[in-house]
């Protein structure tokens, strides 16, 4: 993920607004392939994940001029996360899908980076089992793409900014670590008495012109306001995993097929941030 000196900096590796769509947005996968899979086929992407260990690569035919982009949380929580890391990573590389990371990959990120003595949890111990039974080969390209991934996609000459969590307009295209704090995990204030992250709506206060779309606060149902959108729908809690299509604006979504993981919070936005901390 890069991280330049200066708030100011532009990254070119965010700054895409040169690309432009047919672009299918597809929210946290959190591990749930069959779900990935069954979302792609919706969409009319034919998707075999073949035998990796046979040496038989994924192969993916996406309709004519669409690509996928993801908006992070690849794995963790769901039982699938090595061959949701494989699909993904196997598009990006051939061109098919763009993705930025989210925090979850993040710290997944840490573990490959050698950071054994790390507290493994919230679905990462479940990410780890798996691949500890890959090839030192398969984690070695995990941890170098995660590593390579932009923090935020600016696209389509500006009119669309894909985020993790959400990002500001003063950050679009940009990688300060200001920036990664806020596209990976939102508008936050340190931590409640449940030891989770206390968060805010950070789209209550974005007027810009350029359309967000974002994931990592789990939906009931995606629903457009002041020109951003969520589209994680907690499919790894037993909700369904959803795709935007853009620039159609159209919601494509699948149902999960099982309650992979408990929910520790109720889905649906976060309050607004108070006045006093403003």
């Amino acid at each position: 993920m890069t991280v330049l000196g200066s708030e100011f900096d532009i990254d070119p590796r965010c700054d895409r607004r040169d690309e432009s769509g047919p672009f299918d947005i597809i929210g946290d996968v959190h591990g749930c392939t069959d779900e990935l899979i069954a979302l792609m086929t919706e969409l009319g992407y034919r998707v075999s994940l073949g035998d990796w260990a046979a040496g038989k690569p994924v192969d993916i035919t996406p309709p004519r001029g669409r690509r996928l982009v993801f908006v992070g949380d690849l794995a963790d929580r769901g039982p699938r996360s090595a061959d949701s890391l494989r699909l993904v990573m196997t598009m990006v590389e051939r061109g098919q899908a763009l993705s930025v990371p989210g925090n979850h990959d993040a710290k997944l990120l840490r573990w490959l980076q050698g950071r054994t003595s790390m507290t493994l949890s919230h679905g990462l111990e479940l990410t780890v089992a798996e691949l500890e039974r890959e090839t030192q080969a398969f984690r070695d390209g995990a941890r170098t793409f995660i590593e390579g991934l932009p923090l935020n996609l600016w696209l389509d000459g500006g009119a669309l900014v894909v985020a993790h969590a959400g990002i500001r307009q003063d950050m679009f295209g940009r990688s300060s670590g200001n920036v990664r704090r806020f596209c990976l995990y939102g508008d936050t204030d340190g931590t409640g008495c449940d030891g989770l992250p206390i968060r805010y709506h950070w789209a209550a206060h974005y007027r810009g012109s350029s359309s967000i779309v974002y994931g990592h606060t789990p939906v009931p149902q995606p629903e457009w306001f002041n020109n951003s959108l969520c589209i994680d729908t907690g499919c790894c809690f037993g909700g369904k995993l959803t795709a935007l299509r853009w620039p159609e604006r159209q919601l494509v979504s699948v149902p999960s097929r099982l309650v992979y993981a408990p929910r520790r919070r109720p889905l649906g936005h976060p309050p607004l941030r108070p006045l006093d901390k403003l």
